[in-house]
């Protein structure tokens, strides 16, 4: 395949596997994975151990106490599924009593911020629909590591130490994820014996024990020590939703997203806007002029979502509209080549960042599933249940508490969503798996990725591996006004021409490394050798293997 880009470029080789694939953030959970598929397992039961696995070795993104969405391709129905698994504010919450407490935005970490967490249910689901192995199976890798210990890699430390500032008022926190108040080291082996615990009395007792019971009560009682709503009925009375992802056509491919609650139609907008372009005149993702298009159509898109996107059922507002390629015509045509666009009115300098974990599985089967679980920020609310050794999601911190404002905090309603998983199919069969977990950068990461390979005939691992970059400072679900044009970040490795070149049309850039440019994993079938490909990138400590 002809590429503008040197190989060299590429962080590792693409992973082939003619049997199955496993895409993960760290190597246990994608061997924990490829484990359960030689086991004869389904790639949902994989995807599941490897999920746990990651709540093990990897709690700063992720875990029982969060919430998941995914994408399956069934290859018997030949069709899409999709779960939003995604949990709601407490029906004990108010506007009203929150308001009281003298707050004009939701805080980023407490009792306040936890909804109820869907990932196990979830898991629960996904296994009734498409599992074929025990529980017992299923976890017994994660269990083992929880219970003996792992050795910490490189970046999770690094994110460890770093999350630990912001949170070093919740004692329970400090207790189950330190050594008396320090963190552990790249190499040091840490134990949990307590996530043990809980793996093992969901396998006992059934997934569905996580919400009734003295799991419940755990929760319960912790959330409201921190000042936060939760009932009983909240978690007896929860269900995940079987949704219809929604699409675009981008150069032939349909690109498949979750829409409301979450943030996926900011995908599929921004390349109905980039689609109008010939992206042939540029010299390839470095290209500066290619760069400002980006930045431009991520501006507009964001506005609609900071407006629309928010819990279907609170909502009567059809996206249609939003999502036609009509639409798009006019919103590319607000696009200067040498001007940068000025959207909201100066306020406030806030950006959505979250933790989380993205994979991606593959079968023998040819069922492939693209899922996505968070805490949200990194460890979430700092809520921990330690007797069974897990944090709680601070998801509920996208609230807005601006009555007139569509996202506003309500009893029994889902927040806004950052986390996003991706699949692209092609004449009705399945291509891609994929995702970019990152909070806000996981609209641009996802275009970013998907435009190399398809605009400029990167491989999958290649197109993972280029720099990126990211824009900040558009408005936001909750109910935030950025400043006018926003900053533009670009990764070091970024050249320097195109750097300038962003600074004359007028851009706002800064050079960091500051590791929030995502973490993309994909799987690509050949239609026609049925061989999977998997990638992952070096900004995470993940692998991808096939066997």
């Amino acid at each position: 395949m002809q590429r503008p880009f040197s190989n060299q470029l590429a962080s590792r080789s693409v992973s082939y596997g003619a049997s199955g694939m496993v895409a993960t953030s760290h190597p246990l959970a994608t061997n924990a994975g490829l484990e359960i598929l030689k086991r004869g397992g389904t790639a949902i039961d994989a995807a599941i151990s490897a999920n746990a696995m990651l709540g093990v070795v990897e709690p700063n993104s992720c875990g029982v106490g969060g919430d998941l969405f995914a994408i399956i391709w069934d290859p018997n129905k030949e069709k899409l599924y999709s779960l939003n698994g995604s949990g709601p504010l407490s029906m004990g919450a108010s506007l009203q009593e929150v308001k009281g407490r003298g707050l004009n935005y939701m805080p980023l970490r407490g009792g306040l911020t936890v909804t109820v967490p869907g990932c196990v249910k979830s898991w629960q689901l996904l296994h009734k629909k498409f599992g074929k192995l025990e529980l017992s199976q299923i976890f017994k890798s994660p269990i083992e590591y929880a219970e003996s210990g792992f050795p910490v890699t490189d970046i999770i430390a690094g994110y460890w130490e770093e999350e630990l500032k912001s949170l070093d008022r919740f004692q329970e926190f400090i207790d189950l994820y330190t050594d008396k108040g320090r963190p552990p080291l790249s190499g040091e082996i840490f134990k949990n014996k307590n996530l043990a615990r809980l793996y093992t009395c969901l396998v006992d007792n059934g997934l569905d024990s996580f919400y009734k019971g003295a799991i419940a009560d755990e929760i319960i009682k912790k959330v409201r020590k921190y000042n936060g709503f939760m009932e009983s009925n909240d978690l007896l009375d929860y269900e995940p939703e079987w949704i219809d992802a929604i699409s675009t056509n981008y150069r032939g491919r349909d690109i498949w997203e979750l829409g409301q609650n979450n943030q996926g139609l900011t995908v599929l907008q921004m390349l109905n806007i980039i689609e109008n372009h010939d992206l042939s005149e540029f010299k390839g993702p470095t290209d500066p002029g290619y760069l400002h298009l980006l930045i431009e159509a991520k501006k507009l898109a964001f506005e609609d979502r900071a407006n629309f996107y928010i819990d279907p059922r609170f909502s009567d507002i059809s996206l249609d509209e939003i999502l036609s390629k009509e639409y798009a015509v006019k919103q590319y045509k607000k696009i200067h080549p040498k001007k940068v666009l000025n959207l909201s009115p100066a306020q406030n300098d806030i950006s959505l960042a979250g933790d989380t974990v993205y994979l991606t599985v593959a079968d023998e089967c040819g069922m492939m599933v693209s899922l996505i679980q968070s805490n949200y920020r990194g460890f979430g609310s700092g809520v921990v249940v330690d007797k069974y050794g897990f944090g709680l999601q601070s998801r509920g911190e996208l609230f807005s508490l601006n009555s007139q404002h569509a996202n506003v905090l309500h009893p029994g309603k889902r927040p806004f969503h950052t986390i996003i998983p991706g699949f692209v199919t092609q004449h009705d069969s399945p291509v891609m798996s994929f995702g970019v977990m990152g909070a806000d950068m996981q609209p641009q990461g996802h275009v970013q990725v998907l435009i190399n390979q398809f605009d400029f005939r990167m491989d999958i691992q290649l197109a993972g591996d280029i720099p990126r970059i990211r824009h900040e400072g558009s408005s936001t679900p909750k109910g935030n006004v950025v400043n006018n044009s926003g900053h533009v970040y670009c990764e070091p490795s970024m050249p320097k021409d195109s750097i300038a070149a962003l600074k004359e049309i007028g851009h706002d850039v800064k050079v960091t490394n500051d590791g929030l440019y995502g973490g993309y994993q994909a799987i690509l079938r050949n239609s026609n050798t049925g061989v999977y490909s998997g990638a992952t990138e070096s900004r995470k400590d993940g692998c991808a293997l096939g066997y």
